[in-house]
């Protein structure tokens, strides 16, 4: 059974299946995503994707064994807080209150945690995370990602000639109609190109030869940094639908496998 974490009173909690259930903790942020769409864009979309994912999973069990932890609404955004309204944890403040949550479940006997990352610039701290927490308490925490942008139905959600399509573009600011239209402001878009990098054949902001890109390297075609990657004004709730549905249905088959995955009774 799918449940929300908070939800539970002390003597349910002492009734759960703590090797069996999974915890799934899901990790937005608060930062900048172009003119058009909120600040809280990844916390919103860090709120609705348990939703989707439960619908799916109950299609292939609906006793599924998951707990769903309240999202957090901060996390690691060092690369945007040179735009107004950003609001970062610093690296290792990030990694000691994912590492204190981790400890307090390990704590109380939960072996299973599942990391949905909703702002990409978290993952670096996860996956340090990851391997401590197994190392230290002997818990198994798993990372999923939320959008599954590579998806050819995500994929052709974008409009043509909108190429760079990236944070806050046209398929994060379709999400967020989704969830709720009334927070995107479309009139306002602008869309931002990677400029830094133009000319390049290698070295890109993502890839095989990269470097941590800054909001700052996104512009606009006056040149103006605008943070943020592809022209949103392609967005619409429907989109966003698919884009959350594919993204959730992409995950149930991971998440069977992790309710499947064997604990070590030395661990």
């Amino acid at each position: 059974m799918i449940r929300k974490y908070q939800d539970l009173t002390k003597l349910e909690m002492e009734s759960v299946d703590k090797k069996k259930n999974i915890v799934l903790i899901p990790l937005g942020a608060l930062e900048q995503h172009g003119n058009q769409a909120p600040l809280g864009t990844d916390f919103l979309i860090a709120g609705t994707m348990p939703e989707y994912i439960e619908r799916e999973l109950y299609k292939k069990d609906k006793d599924f064994p998951m707990l769903i932890f309240p999202p957090m609404p901060v996390g690691l955004s060092t690369e945007h807080m040179n735009f107004c309204g950003s609001v970062s944890f610093r690296p290792d403040t990030y990694y000691h209150l994912l590492y204190d949550i981790g400890a307090s479940l390990a704590h109380h006997g939960f072996k299973k945690l599942a990391f949905l990352v909703c702002h990409g610039g978290n993952t670096p701290i996860v996956q340090v995370l990851s391997r401590e927490l197994r190392r230290d308490f002997g818990v198994y925490a798993f990372i999923l990602s939320s959008g599954a942008f590579d998806h050819p139905d995500v994929k052709a959600t974008v409009s043509p000639g909108n190429i760079w399509d990236f944070h806050g573009g046209e398929m994060e600011t379709s999400m967020v109609m989704a969830i709720d239209p009334s927070l995107v402001k479309l009139e306002t878009s602008e869309a931002g190109e990677p400029t830094a990098f133009e000319g390049n054949k290698s070295l890109m902001p993502y890839g095989k030869v990269s470097i941590s890109w800054m909001g700052e390297d996104w512009k606009t075609k006056d040149g103006t940094p605008i943070g943020i990657g592809g022209d949103p004004r392609g967005a619409t709730p429907d989109k966003g639908r698919i884009i959350l549905e594919t993204s959730a249905r992409e995950l149930v088959q991971g998440l069977l496998e992790i309710r499947d995955f064997n604990i070590s009774d030395s661990e």
